[in-house]
């Protein structure tokens, strides 16, 4: 990438969920830009330095945070993407898994917002949540995951308006089908798995599923100073899904 595109040269990123999907295509274009990035969550990152992270743990957020600043002494842009998604009907839902949900999709990033206004305000930076495009619809059994999605969208609105005139900005981005290794491993386990891709295209007007790269190319135009009039915002990445109305 040429030196003019690096938009993140001296720059400290935490993308939570960094290790693979969307967030490990995001701390991917982030580096790539010039940002040195730090991912959390459970597993090891063989690509970045990174955190262990436990996010159902409240006090986690706070720790993250604070061995950031240990290790490179500011932060300018958090990427909240680390989530989870349980499928179950109302009635099958116990309040722990609901808790749970809530916890990891909407909780962790208020924790995490939280304990970095105090760093963000030094270098005027960045917000971006992974929302979704269920925060705005539904799937079948997915209330906890449409819940939280909503939630965080509405979390994103919220921090723009109470802290813009600090220079801190705030958005979302609302990914529909994006090819993860989790997406792409539910298709090959289908029946019919060429049939499933066939019909998984035709619902988009572009007439294909996305790329966790394309997310990320977003991700990174609105963490950037470019983006600088833009905050509070919720961005659909779903190829024209959400604009299609079905057929009679």
């Amino acid at each position: 990438m040429t030196k003019q595109m690096k938009r993140f040269e001296n720059k400290v990123a935490l993308v939570t969920g960094g290790r693979s999907g969307i967030g490990s295509a995001i701390a991917r274009r982030l580096h790539d830009e010039g940002a040195t990035v730090i991912t959390a969550q459970r597993g090891k990152d063989e690509e970045f330095d990174w955190i262990a992270a436990d996010f159902s743990n409240p006090h986690t957020p706070e720790r993250i945070v604070e061995e950031v600043i240990a290790r490179t002494g500011r932060l300018d842009v958090l990427i909240n993407n680390a989530g989870m998604m349980q499928e179950a009907a109302i009635e099958d839902m116990s309040l722990e898994d609901w808790q749970r949900n809530l916890s990891v999709n909407l909780t962790t990033p208020f924790l995490l917002i939280r304990a970095a206004l105090p760093y963000l305000r030094k270098t005027r930076g960045n917000i971006v949540n992974t929302g979704s495009v269920e925060g705005l619809g539904a799937n079948p059994r997915h209330a906890a995951y449409c819940a939280t999605k909503a939630g965080l969208h509405g979390l994103t609105r919220s921090v723009a308006v109470d802290h813009g005139h600090e220079g801190i900005r705030c958005n979302a981005v609302a990914p529909g089908w994006i090819d993860t290794e989790l997406n792409l491993d539910f298709i090959e386990n289908t029946p019919d798995s060429e049939e499933f891709r066939r019909n998984i295209g035709r619902i988009h007007p572009v007439g294909r599923t996305g790329s966790p790269e394309e997310v990320a190319a977003l991700v990174a135009f609105l963490a950037a100073d470019e983006a600088g009039f833009i905050t509070g915002q919720v961005y659909t990445v779903d190829g024209g899904r959400m604009s299609k109305l079905s057929l009679p």
